[in-house]
């Protein structure tokens, strides 16, 4: 008789080397207006112990048909239901942007749940939820002006910016991520159990070094800042040196882990 072995499916979850043999999986959440696309190498720069699942937010690339979302508790809610059949082992997230502000709150809701526990959590390019952003809104602008203030930002590619079919479509899930971003609402609670490491780019005009050490008050365990030579998207510029830097936090949270199940 033949057994069918069944694998977790998603389609908010994407692998791009899926491995069964990995001892950890780094779940990577984007910035605004990304898709799972953004981390579809850095299994190249990562050992083969750690299994990269990029999320995908509902209304891009494979999940363009659906409805987008501009506020965080339902897209949170969502992405705890697509992530529960990949918790078979120990895991990681890892958040760019608006994607740690995404990455807090899932974890704020596994923490508060039977789900087996985070073991470490990596916030980059974004300032702590509980610290106010003092940068103006811009999700409400007239489409011309938030095109000119996305394009200051450069995370968008100017050949995208300058191609009218590619902006159509890109425009509106903009809109709605940096909706979501600037309507988020801070409530206070109990610091996460799990460890967390802050990153920023020394050049980025958008969140500095204070709001990033913030993230200090949001955990009960160890907690790391580091600083990279690069502007508010390092991780693309940056990639091989921002995942050696990840991979160290992570070895040293399952070095915890191992510590914590022998003792």
């Amino acid at each position: 008789m033949t057994m069918l072995i069944t694998r977790p499916t998603s389609a908010g979850v994407s692998r791009p080397r899926p491995n069964p043999r990995a001892t950890l999986r780094l779940f990577c959440f984007p910035y605004a207006g990304g898709g799972a696309s953004v981390f579809r190498a850095w299994p190249n720069d990562l050992p083969p112990t750690i299994e990269v699942c990029a999320i995908q937010y509902p209304g891009r690339e494979n999940r363009l048909g659906e409805p987008l979302l501009s506020s965080c508790a339902p897209l949170v809610e969502a992405l705890a239901a697509d992530i529960q059949p990949y918790l078979d082992r120990p895991y990681a997230f890892f958040g760019h942007s608006l994607g740690a502000l995404i990455a807090f709150e899932l974890a704020r809701q596994i923490d508060h749940s039977r789900q087996p526990p985070l073991i470490h959590l990596v916030v980059s390019a974004h300032g702590a939820p509980q610290v106010a952003s003092t940068e103006p809104q811009i999700h409400q602008l007239p489409q011309a002006e938030f095109i000119r203030k996305i394009a200051d930002l450069n995370g968008t590619p100017d050949e995208i910016l300058r191609r009218a079919e590619l902006m159509e479509l890109l425009y509106p899930i903009l809109r709605a991520d940096f909706a979501m971003n600037e309507t988020y609402t801070y409530q206070a609670g109990q610091p996460l159990a799990c460890s967390i490491s802050a990153l920023g780019g020394l050049r980025d005009s958008l969140v500095s070094r204070a709001q990033l050490a913030a993230w200090r008050e949001q955990t009960r365990g160890s907690f790391a800042l580091r600083m990279f030579p690069g502007h508010h998207f390092f991780l693309n510029e940056l990639r091989p040196l921002l995942l050696r830097s990840v991979m160290q936090d992570l070895l040293q949270a399952m070095s915890r882990l191992s510590e914590k199940r022998g003792s």
